[in-house]
């Protein structure tokens, strides 16, 4: 046999997806000790995903993200070539003029990617090709664990007690020292081609001072993070108006830090994980592991209320009033700020996106979906399993999730948690003047102290769109008689 034809020179394909690292990829980590060509692509579908394409800010991520990655791979000695249209085609493309015989993945969770994959997979197989699929983006996969009774679980708190019990030892695999490129040069596309980023107007001006995409990105935060914050991150993961949380999420959902590592990291940093702050941290991480759990075992949950009494609710989606709650003019300052956190740099503190919710659905009683499309599209770390769990635990519809009389009450959760007003002040600047006693609650205020502060409600600032008791008592009736039809 040839050099040419030999085992040790036909190439394995390394099919990126959610894993845009070198470090910790169980993927990449295969291939590299295959000792073979290796051929990392990533392919763009907006085909397979429908509905769930990927959205306008995290395609900015992305662009950024695979600018990263490529040139990761160079330097360690092979690039990534990128390829755009549906997976299902252009792999056995990429196969045929390559000559690869294997591919591998780390696993997806989605759905429509685990129908792909499978589909992917069999396909592949029968022309020949070997397939291997790896964990790369979670700290235990959702059929390792179920209850008593061999069922998934709906709560979060036995879930993750379950599922700490499988984790066993965590090392995260170091990033490959070398890479073997083909000898042959691959047609690949142009990053700049695919229109990933914001032109005309560029809407993503203000990510740019915020993020730093990347593998890189993502260690260098993680690190500062656990060397700086996570102390104090059980009283500080409240407060938008402080640094208080890691700013992670992106970085998690691209994979461009996996799980494993952020275990490893703190538990070594914090000398095992059992204080408060370290604890409550990790915590977090399993809700994020929960929630995945949860769109495996119940592909559906994007679209359909996973309580079923909820499929005769009548949702008033009052189009004016979503557009107002889009775009941060609700008039509930705390609410506002948090919209328009999100609309300037791609990303919502985490209390905040509750609160937010909480008004839309409770307040305006507009259906959870429409909210959870509108953060899709806008949120750099916009996940499937996180940002469905998350939209129907607050609208009630979900597993383990807020009963129905919880309203979050938008001006004292303002006060409470932003209590001088300064995350306010930052994202509604024309109330920055007023004190921080009438800032979560400007219609309060004294005529004297509005115009000292020169804000001029229904002007400079709207007045609420709603009347928060009359809101509240109006969905609690909603809910109450939706309870009593069950």
């Amino acid at each position: 046999m040839s050099a040419a034809n030999s085992n040790s020179a036909v190439p394995v394909i390394v099919w990126f997806r959610q894993d845009l690292r070198l470090a910790d990829n169980p993927a990449l980590h295969y291939a590299a000790d295959a000792d073979r060509p290796v051929i990392p692509v990533y392919i763009l579908d907006d085909e397979t995903p429908g509905h769930w394409a990927m959205g306008s800010a995290s395609r900015w991520w992305l662009h950024h993200s695979l600018k990263e990655l490529g040139k990761a791979l160079r330097g360690a000695g092979t690039p990534l070539v990128l390829r755009r249209g549906k997976a299902a085609d252009l792999l056995p493309k990429l196969i045929e003029e390559t000559g690869a015989d294997r591919v591998v993945w780390n696993r997806c969770y989605e759905p429509y990617a685990r129908e792909r994959d499978e589909k992917i997979k069999s396909a592949l197989n029968d022309a020949g090709v070997q397939v291997n699929s790896f964990n790369g983006g979670l700290l235990v996969e959702p059929w390792t664990v179920a209850t008593k009774a061999g069922d998934p679980f709906r709560v979060f708190t036995p879930f993750w007690r379950e599922a700490r019990q499988h984790l066993g030892r965590v090392d995260p695999l170091p990033a490959p020292q070398s890479l073997s490129a083909p000898e042959t040069a691959i047609a690949s596309d142009h990053l700049a081609d695919w229109g990933l980023l914001p032109t005309k107007p560029d809407w993503a001006a203000g990510f740019e001072p915020v993020w730093i995409p990347g593998e890189d990105g993502a260690r260098d935060a993680a690190g500062d993070f656990i060397d700086s914050r996570i102390n104090s991150y059980a009283d500080d993961r409240d407060r938008p108006d402080r640094d208080g949380t890691s700013r992670l999420s992106p970085h998690l959902h691209f994979g461009e830090i996996s799980p494993r590592q952020i275990w490893s990291a703190v538990s070594h940093a914090c000398d095992g994980v059992g204080r408060k702050d370290p604890q409550k941290y990790l915590s977090e991480i399993g809700w994020r592991e929960f929630s995945h759990n949860l769109l495996f075992h119940f592909p559906d949950f994007p679209e359909a209320n996973h309580q079923d009494k909820f499929n005769s609710f009548r949702w008033q989606n009052d189009d004016q009033r979503f557009k107002a709650w889009s775009k941060g003019q609700t008039g509930y300052p705390f609410v506002d700020a948090g919209m328009r956190q999100l609309w300037q740099t791609g990303w919502m503190h985490n209390r905040v996106r509750m609160v937010a919710a909480s008004f839309l659905v409770k307040h305006l009683l507009i259906d959870w979906r429409k909210g959870q499309d509108w953060f899709w599209d806008t949120l750099v770390d916009a996940d499937l399993a996180n940002n469905s769990a998350g939209w129907q635990w607050v609208a009630g519809t979900g597993a383990d999730a807020a009963p129905y009389f919880r309203i979050f009450n938008p001006f004292t959760q303002g006060e409470k948690f932003d209590p001088d007003g300064e995350y306010v002040r930052e994202f509604v600047p024309e109330l920055a003047a007023l004190p921080a006693k009438w800032i979560h609650r400007p219609w309060e205020a004294p005529d004297s102290v509005l115009d000292e502060a020169g804000v001029r409600l229904g002007t400079d600032y709207p007045k609420p769109i709603v009347d928060h008791s009359a809101a509240r008592e109006r969905a609690l009736a909603a809910f109450k008689d939706l309870k009593s039809a069950a």
